[in-house]
């Protein structure tokens, strides 16, 4: 195709023009393709892939493939394996974009290679899916019939070498209409037909699209994402495939079981048990027995997913044959005849020689890979004569099996590149693109030297790109700007990032006790009832000027936010200890206390996990050590005074009043009044001392807590 003049990059916002493009383009498909099935020609002719071929040219490889699949959508309405053939227009998409954006087509050799290249696609995926598909077979008369007979490839090569042959007129004639239709398109509107989505100003458009290599990467972020794409998606493709392949090929084996059942049971409902036996004495040479044998033609031939149809008397020297309905590819033994039994009916012949029913049997031997189900022939009294038996060829499921396989793949396949192509797309406007702005205005920056008035040129120049991509690159953009402008707004920048951080952690913690919360039935609001009565305490104590040089701001601070993970060792708890409705029995009661230490070995391997993280330290104190009591009498170590942890000492008052004031499947809330007389009364014994005196002067926040969540 000719050589066309770069026209200047443009924001267009809409993307009306390839849209538009994308629709013509698919309507040429159609048209041809409507065109060449309504007149008699002498060659195979498709035409379906014109629109194609133009969209990838003017558009590039993302309108391409959205017209090739397109068209093989629309026309699967009324031929429905075009589908399946979607993957083949969808590389000629690609094929023809990659050679275009290479300036190959500017010569008749280059259009001379984009014909063989659509060629090769055309033949040989057009080959490979009706193959596996509909296992062809080669007609001796047709051109793969007599490559076939050369003998020097097989059917499959044969086959794929003749519908390449075939396809050559077809790709040529695609390449030459589709070469006069962009002819006919002037210049000015040829440059307007590719998809954009600046998220910048781009006033150097074309530069930032021609720079694609860098002397500082070996693999282009482009390519990195979509290695990432393919894997991903092909893994979960292979995992999805698989399931549904085995789904599908279960409900299959699951369907004609039914179907082989119900044939069995149909035939043996037809026979009357009593006359077996005459029927073997007059060795089928009656009129019944050929009425009854024709009705078992008659049930064989209504039912397509039936293969053979017979019926058997079980002895022990094999089978007898009773009625066998002969098949095209199989003659009908006669009555009479003894078979050796199979060694697929062995583990069976308990039940068979009893006359007892039998499961369906799948077996491969001499007779094929079948289904056998089976279903008794009683006589008057009861007593199983003989067995009609029905089978379906596995072999035919399993190619049903391998033809859904191969449709699941071909049309993966056409998605699979429509998506490649559509993050291509998006990766390049959204990631590389802006990137490649920053990198040559950051670059002329660190080239600009002591000239401040250069300097400042190029920082204007950064600001003017206006990059708003609404993620990460345009905080990475912002930020440049503010460290060329001033070093303090990046000083702030990295304060908003430790918030950030902070805020993370806090919620962490918050997610982490609400997964042990939400186990316990009990418990409510509970953490951040406690969190807030932990902070009263430790406020109150500051205020008081107790424990002043344990108290730091630092120490308020990790007690507050490690408050909520004071309980995080009861996800070590049964369910049944945990929610029980009652008192816990002595035993129940010990595994309730391991809670502590559970807690503690937790918080201590996440502190060895994340080092550095101190506030964790408190929170391991809380875990292990809010139950200990101020006499020693407590758990798990029985410390005492202040050789518990003060954050242990706060928190215990904190949880056992909210243990107080919250209702219980085993109790109801106290009322205020009650549980501050049980805190008092564990002044000095249960409870630190100077932690309930701070606590009592603080009543009026504590009741903004319970009022809040509707204690009070």
């Amino acid at each position: 195709m000719l050589k066309r003049k770069t026209a200047p990059v443009k924001n267009n916002k809409h993307n009306l023009a390839p849209l538009i493009l994308c629709i013509a383009c698919v309507l040429i498909n159609l048209s041809f393709n409507n065109l060449v099935s309504r007149v008699e020609l002498p060659v195979s002719l498709y035409l379906d892939t014109i629109g194609t071929v133009l969209a990838a040219v003017l558009g590039g490889t993302l309108p391409g493939v959205l017209v090739g699949f397109a068209t093989n959508f629309i026309i699967s309405f009324s031929q429905p394996s075009s589908l399946y053939y979607g993957v083949i227009n969808v590389m000629i998409a690609v094929a023809a974009s990659y050679l275009s954006e290479r300036k190959k087509l500017k010569k008749p050799s280059g259009l001379l290679a984009l014909a063989l290249s659509l060629t090769l696609i055309s033949g040989i995926f057009g080959a490979v899916i009706p193959w596996y598909m509909d296992g062809l077979a080669l007609d001796s008369e047709s051109l793969s019939g007599e490559i076939n007979k050369t003998g020097f490839v097989g059917p499959f090569i044969s086959y794929m070498i003749s519908n390449t042959a075939t396809n050559f007129l077809d790709k040529t004639l695609t390449v030459i209409i589709a070469e006069l239709i962009y002819r006919l398109i002037p210049v000015k509107f040829s440059s307007m037909f590719r998809f954009t989505g600046w998220k910048q100003t781009p006033t150097t458009g074309v530069e930032v699209i021609e720079m694609d290599r860098s002397d500082n990467r070996a693999v282009s972020m482009r390519i990195k994402m979509l290695i990432v794409l393919l894997i991903s998606l092909s893994t979960v493709a292979a995992v999805g495939t698989y399931i549904s392949v085995r789904v599908y090929y279960k409900s299959m084996i699951n369907q004609h079981i039914a179907i082989a059942q119900g044939t069995a049971k149909l035939a043996a409902k037809e026979l009357d048990g009593d006359k077996i036996e005459g029927f073997f004495t007059s060795g089928g040479d009656t009129e019944e027995y050929r009425e009854a044998h024709q009705l078992l033609e008659d049930i064989l031939y209504s039912s397509p997913e039936i293969k053979y149809l017979y019926v058997y008397r079980m002895e022990f020297d094999g089978f007898h044959v009773v009625f066998d309905v002969e098949t095209d590819d199989t003659p009908a033994d006669v009555i009479g005849d003894v078979l050796p039994y199979d060694s697929g009916f062995e583990p069976y012949m308990p039940e068979l020689m009893a006359g007892e029913p039998v499961e369906p049997i799948i077996t491969d031997d001499e007779y094929g890979h079948l289904l056998t189900a089976s279903e008794p022939v009683y006589d008057s009294e009861g007593k199983c004569q003989c067995y009609a038996i029905a089978d379906v060829d596995v072999e035919m499921l399993i190619k049903n099996k391998h033809n859904f396989l191969t449709e699941m793949i071909s049309v993966f396949f056409s998605f699979l590149i429509i998506i490649c192509a559509f993050v291509i797309w998006l990766t390049d406007y959204h990631i590389i693109f802006p990137l490649r702005s920053i990198t040559m205005q950051i670059d002329k920056i660190s080239k600009s030297g002591n000239d401040q008035e250069t300097l400042d040129d190029d920082v204007r120049k950064i600001r003017r790109l206006k990059i708003h991509t609404g993620d990460e690159i345009e905080q990475l953009y912002q930020s440049l700007c503010t460290m060329t402008l001033n070093q303090s707004e990046q000083m702030r920048s990295i304060r908003r990032l430790s918030d950030s951080t902070l805020k993370m952690q806090d919620g962490l913690i918050i997610t982490m006790a609400d997964m042990v919360e939400n186990r316990d039935s009990d418990t409510g609001d509970h953490i951040q009832k406690t969190a807030a009565y932990v902070r009263i305490i430790v406020s109150g104590l500051k205020e008081k000027g107790y424990y002043a040089e344990k108290i730091t701001p630092k120490f308020m601070s990790d007690v507050v936010r490690s408050a909520p993970l004071h309980d995080v060792g009861k996800i070590n708890i049964p369910d049944g200890v945990l929610n029980k409705p009652g008192k816990l029995t002595p035993e129940e009661y010990e595994i309730m206390k391991t809670h502590t230490t559970a807690g503690k070995k937790i918080m201590e391997h996440a502190i060895e996990t994340v080092e550095g993280d101190s506030y964790l330290k408190e929170a391991r104190n809380m875990a292990a050590y809010h139950h200990e009591r101020w006499d020693g009498k407590g758990y798990p170590e029985g410390l005492h005074g202040e050789v518990i942890p003060l954050s242990a000492r706060i928190m215990a008052v904190a949880d056992v009043f909210d243990a107080l004031t919250s209702p219980r499947v085993y109790k109801p809330a106290f009322p205020l009044d009650k549980a501050l007389s049980i805190i008092e009364e564990g002044n000095g014994t249960q409870f630190d001392p100077k932690c309930v005196e701070a606590f009592m002067d603080s009543l009026d926040e504590v009741k903004k807590v319970l009022r809040k969540y509707d204690q009070v």
